[in-house]
């Protein structure tokens, strides 16, 4: 297996790879004490792998001033609304590891992706077909399914969060006039089926008038994220999800700046033309979508 100190010697004079290596093992030493085994476990894993990265650079001290630089400014920009080091966890691809590490597979049961930072606790509640979409901008969507576990049993009265940018790619919490819009909740039935009217979902930019911008233009990356409709569904007895639909036939889906994009994910959401009668007999001016998604729960762990 590779190390962190094999990577480094390529090159390295022995003197020079024993000072460094001596270095990192008192580094290492220097946790010994900790009483929280876990703890320990993660400070020495975190010092063995950002030593190694930082001999397999070789980093000068002005890269190191850089970066410290970098995370200072992440600091400034962050307040209570906007959370520049999520923001990096997200374009860096550790969110969507660690949740991909914390939901591990079972079954069918539908993938976890990024929670994204624009839930809002206390959303109003909707009835079964009812419109979340509260006024905001776009074409409407009417999305339905039905909530399984992976024993393919109904899950009535799971709670299904949804929230979703509107046409214009702005969350409600981005305007300044406190509206609630494109967001709410609603509870499946004895049969474990839900249909809500919200927007069908477009693309839009995260956040990069910060240093996480910066970064990602020095690096050439999109700031865009695919078009996505937010979903976070709980039950008694079931795993929380917490995840994502996407379109299909997006040309963002595999430049997703958040590599949020599962392919299990992907939905067809179906135009239809001006005129089309609804399911539900809704009146509807102009063209509408609709997207079917069935979600499959997994059972919760102790």
């Amino acid at each position: 297996m590779t190390t962190p100190s094999t990577i480094a010697s390529a090159g390295v004079p022995a003197e020079q790879e024993r000072r460094e290596t001596a270095l990192t093992d008192r580094v290492l030493r220097s946790f010994d004490g900790c009483r929280d085994p876990r703890l320990r476990e993660v400070m020495r894993s975190l010092t063995r792998h950002l030593h190694g990265f930082l001999r397999e650079t070789r980093l000068t001290e002005e890269e190191w001033a850089a970066a410290i630089a970098f995370l200072t400014a992440a600091g400034h920009i962050t307040d209570a609304r906007r959370q520049e080091f999520i923001l990096l966890s997200d374009v860096l691809g550790a969110s969507m590891q660690t949740i991909t590490i914390n939901n591990e597979a079972d079954g069918d049961a539908t993938e976890a992706t990024v929670f994204g930072p624009f839930f809002v606790e206390n959303s109003p509640e909707a009835p079964i077909g009812g419109d979340i979409a509260f006024g905001a901008a776009g074409e409407p969507c009417l999305v339905d399914g039905t909530v399984t576990d992976t024993a393919g049993r109904p899950v009535p009265g799971a709670r299904i969060e949804v929230w979703e940018a509107d046409e214009h790619g702005r969350y409600d919490v981005q305007y300044d006039d406190e509206r609630t819009a494109a967001r709410a909740h609603l509870f499946t039935d004895d049969d474990g089926r839900y249909s809500f009217w919200g927007i069908t979902p477009t693309p839009y930019p995260i956040p990069h008038d910060g240093p996480v911008g910066e970064l990602l233009a020095a690096v050439g990356r999109s700031p865009m994220r695919a078009s996505h409709l937010h979903f976070m569904v709980t039950a008694e007895g079931c795993r929380r999800l917490v995840t994502h639909i996407f379109v299909r036939g997006d040309e963002l889906l595999d430049k997703d700046s958040v590599f949020g994009v599962r392919e299990s994910l992907v939905k067809d959401f179906e135009r239809q033309p001006a005129g089309t009668p609804t399911p539900d007999g809704r009146s509807v001016d102009g063209a509408w979508s609709r997207a079917r998604f069935d979600i499959v729960l997994a059972p919760a762990r102790a």
